[in-house]
């Protein structure tokens, strides 16, 4: 039985269907057709229904959101509808009423997953328990104690042996400067070196006995280290022995007409958690088993951000290249595929860049949204504020810029136009000895009046460039902010970043434990728009010739 097609009504023109297939790795969005599907889907949600019965209302709760995904097909007759599907499971259920069902064989996933993990669970509850034994915790704990009390004995001998050099030194100086016979005076000292020998002889038989100590506690310590570490692995060998069963349980198929197992597709590695779960292997699986032929294929998030952020409800994203990179194109088969548009800046008309500043030693730019700071890879890349500088400033090495920022962004950049100036200034924006200040809308009411942003970041691996937070892998990352004014749904913010990660703004602004509202335009943490509004506003440095400090600024254009 068919799973949830929806017909468009009314149907979509000639012209309004794509010749290929878009890729699903389109970094441009989905075709219009995939975005109508969209709409329908998305106002049902906000309207607070998943399906009939089923309520939306848990995708708002922290850590509930979800990928959504729509495909549009077209029937055997000829007519255009689309499917709909989530990634992995929806409120704790693989099939909701008018959602595509998952790829696996559902059976012989039931044969495997319900014995494999309660097998998984007991060797976990054994571990636990063996980690929370007395047996383990009294060895630990004693084997600790004696550590203790044996640093504080060997840091009592060492201020004892302290002491006593001393006195034997005051001595020694005492003995060579005093008149006495010299056969004395060598026996008073060979008495001395005596006593030097004794605390070496003491300190060594310390050792020697802290040692057996050790030696005493230590390995029955290690054989119950050895007996733990030995259930964790047979646990994680028994867990991934399960993940490979349940994974044979997933026949891919793709437009020719052919299967594959699901590990073949990832050969050598095994696939990653969730691989074929997402909303587009069920899309395209539906699709063939109903004899439907995929036309555009469209993937949004909705509810809660997860805890990385980097998603925001209603926004679209390409298909992620870890779990679907191998996947997807094979489930495309047999299809005509457009290849993948990339993300490319807007033309600027070429010409001088806006100076700000200019004198022997630096030169501020007014850097223009859509503008990349240095060049990229390939000719259509080629053209940056760094190229202009070289061009203006064509004498040997050239300038070279001392930070950078964002394609997407407007406003202040430093350019140093000597190495030695530049490492100066590098050297200031290291110390934190320059003070920045930006100004943005973000898309959202921000409530409180200013704060501190603490959220460490790094680079999504599954989706680069985007950027997200990790309190573990994470690098630093700090912004002071101040509101400056509300309108609307809006808030005008000043950014005062005390770090320069790589879009720490815009995450920062993004993320729930952040401000919670994403740049407006913000194609990358929030939702498309003619421009991101986000602007380096002020900049606040030493100069490196004259050794007063300085300010430079530029108006936001908004």
């Amino acid at each position: 039985m068919r799973t949830g097609l929806t017909l468009f009504e009314p149907q979509p023109a000639a012209g309004d269907v794509p010749e290929a297939f878009p890729s699903p790795f389109d970094e441009l969005g989905p075709h219009a057709l995939a975005r109508r599907a969209a709409d329908a889907v998305r106002a049902e949600l906000q309207a607070g229904a998943v399906a009939p019965g089923v309520s939306a209302a848990p995708l708002d709760a922290p850590g509930g959101g979800k990928m959504f995904g729509v495909l549009v097909v077209r029937e055997p007759g000829g007519r255009w509808g689309f499917l709909r599907a989530f990634s992995g499971l929806l409120g704790g259920q693989w099939r909701v009423p008018g959602f595509c069902p998952p790829v696996f064989d559902a059976e012989a996933r039931a044969r495997i997953e319900v014995p494999g993990e309660a097998e998984v669970k007991a060797l976990g509850a054994r571990a636990e328990a063996f980690e929370a034994s007395a047996e383990l915790t009294t060895a630990r704990a004693a084997l600790a104690a004696l550590g203790s009390h044996q640093t504080h004995e060997r840091e009592a001998m060492r201020l004892r042996h302290e002491a006593n050099r001393r006195e034997r030194q005051a001595e020694r100086e005492r003995l060579l400067g005093a008149a006495l016979p010299e056969p004395a005076r060598r026996e008073a000292l060979h008495a001395l070196d005596q006593k030097s020998r004794g605390d070496k002889a003491e300190k060594r038989r310390s050792e020697a006995a802290w040692e057996a100590e050790q030696g005493a506690l230590a390995p029955g310590l290690a054989r119950l280290e050895r007996r733990r570490r030995a259930l964790e692995r047979l646990r994680h060998a028994v867990s991934r022995a399960l993940m490979r069963r349940l994974h044979d349980t997933y026949s891919i198929p793709n437009a020719r007409g052919e299967r594959r197992p699901l590990r073949a597709l990832y050969t050598p590695r095994e696939p990653p958690s969730g691989a074929a779960d997402c909303a587009g292997p069920k899309l395209l699986a539906e699709a063939r088993a109903h004899g439907l032929v995929p036309v555009a294929l469209a993937e949004f998030w909705w509810g809660a951000p997860p805890a990385s952020g980097g998603r925001v409800a209603g926004a679209f994203y390409p298909a992620c290249r870890d779990k679907c990179g191998p996947l997807l194109p094979f489930m495309l088969e047999g299809l005509a595929v457009a290849p993948p548009r990339a993300f490319v800046p807007p033309v600027h008309a070429p010409g001088a860049l806006s100076l700000v500043h200019e004198d022997a030693w630096l030169v501020v730019i007014d850097k223009p949204e859509g503008l990349l700071s240095v060049p990229g890879k390939g000719e259509a890349l080629a053209d940056s504020v760094l190229a202009r500088l070289r061009a203006r400033y064509p004498e040997a090495p050239g300038p070279l810029l001392v930070h950078r920022l964002d394609l997407d962004t407007s406003g202040l950049l430093v350019a140093a136009r000597a190495p030695a100036v530049h490492a100066l200034l590098q050297r200031q924006f290291l110390h934190r000895a320059v003070d920045k200040r930006y100004v943005a809308w973000v898309d959202g009411q921000v409530p409180a009046d200013e704060g501190l942003i603490d959220l460490p970041l790094r680079v999504d691996l599954d989706d680069r460039p985007r950027q997200i937070h990790d309190p573990v892998h994470g690098k630093p990352a700090l912004t002071r902010w101040r509101v400056l004014e509300r309108r609307g749904a809006r808030t005008r913010v000043a950014f005062f970043p005390l770090t320069g990660r790589t879009h720490q703004l815009r995450v920062h602004a993004a993320h729930p434990l952040g401000l919670g509202a994403p740049i407006v335009g913000d194609r990358l943490y929030g939702h498309e728009g003619p421009r991101l509004l986000l602007h380096a506003e002020a900049l606040t440095f030493t100069h490196p010739g004259t050794g007063e400090r300085v300010t430079f600024t530029r108006p936001a254009p908004f």
